[in-house]
């Protein structure tokens, strides 16, 4: 079944995976045991290693958003800076535990030129030495001061904010813009999520069927949730896929990976926003596994195609929302 699978996964990417199962079998086999500090110099050395393209923009600035628990350190990426332009939040990947704005760097760059937004990256805090709630509340202050921030840096912008986050950083866009329902002062036009967690009650029929083999693991998940979850017993109730949605959520575009765990519940998310009369759209990406955004040099075509399916949903004229 993985055989028939895998033909449809293009060649490099295809390579890569074969190696990357045989050095899990061996490391498991020398008795590995996965930690903060191995997920974090994995992941981070994974980007270094395949995101080989980082382009210059004419305006990149470090900041700090003060909160009340932490003050959240921001990387401002702006590609016009003599035009106002509107702004997205963006909130890495790596699972609650890994990942950080500087190993996001050429991520970042390239979706602030993809879409001509002013890109401000998040450093958010982690786990498992932060647990959740500490990362939604990090995200929540940089939502809620993003305009603050740009505006004492004399940053030209327009008061136009979307949420931007893949896999764990996707997590907390939505459930971001599910609290900023019921938060007055936070407007949020609009969200990408790509490839994200969505459901930590783990439920959907895809969580089985890429269980194994595909980068992205069921027993990872649990590890990563469990670090993450410290204490949290009710998972779905922080799930954002069973969270309350009212008319004010953002215009929500899901991008998904076919060969991914987490694939059914970014598909469920859309169709349950769409249900309630949102405007929501997901599309998935054929022979694609979970963070190919940071195996670019494996899968460019299909990286490109993810920036332009991102642009123009945040460049589109505003949709209206049902009546």
């Amino acid at each position: 079944m993985q055989d028939d699978r895998d033909a449809a996964i293009p060649k490099p990417l295809r390579e890569w995976l074969v190696q990357l199962r045989a050095a899990k079998a061996l490391a498991h086999a020398n008795g590995y045991r996965r930690t903060a500090i191995n997920a974090r110099e994995t992941f981070d050395a994974l980007i270094r290693t395949f995101v080989t393209e980082r382009p210059e923009l004419p305006l990149v600035r470090d900041d700090v958003i003060p909160g009340h628990e932490y003050h959240v350190p921001v990387r401002i990426y702006h590609p016009a800076p003599a035009a106002a332009r509107p702004v997205a939040l963006f909130l890495h990947g790596g699972g609650h535990v890994a990942g950080s704005v500087a190993a996001y760097d050429p991520i970042a760059r390239r979706l602030a030129l993809a879409t001509g937004w002013i890109l401000v990256a998040a450093e958010y805090r982690l786990a498992p030495e932060c647990p959740y709630p500490a990362a939604v509340k990090d995200s929540m202050v940089c939502a809620k001061q993003v305009f603050r921030c740009l505006g004492a840096q004399g940053v030209r912008y327009q008061p136009r904010l979307a949420l931007i986050g893949d896999s764990g950083g996707g997590a907390l866009c939505a459930t971001v813009s599910h609290l900023a329902q019921f938060e007055p002062g936070v407007a949020i036009d609009s969200q990408v999520l790509i490839y994200p967690s969505l459901d930590y009650s783990l439920s959907q029929p895809s969580v089985t069927a890429y269980a194994e083999g595909y980068f992205l693991e069921r027993e990872r998940i649990l590890w990563l949730f469990d670090s993450y979850l410290q204490g949290q017993q009710d998972r779905r109730a922080v799930s954002p896929l069973f969270m309350d949605i009212t008319e004010h959520m953002p215009h929500t575009l899901v991008i998904t990976a076919e060969l991914d765990p987490l694939r059914d519940e970014g598909i469920a998310y859309a169709q349950r926003l769409r249900a309630a009369g949102l405007s929501a759209t997901s599309h998935t990406l054929p022979g694609m596994v979970h963070a190919y955004l940071c195996l670019a040099d494996l899968v460019p075509d299909a990286c490109s195609q993810t920036y332009d399916l991102l642009a123009r949903f945040l460049n589109a004229p505003a949709h209206r929302r049902p009546s």
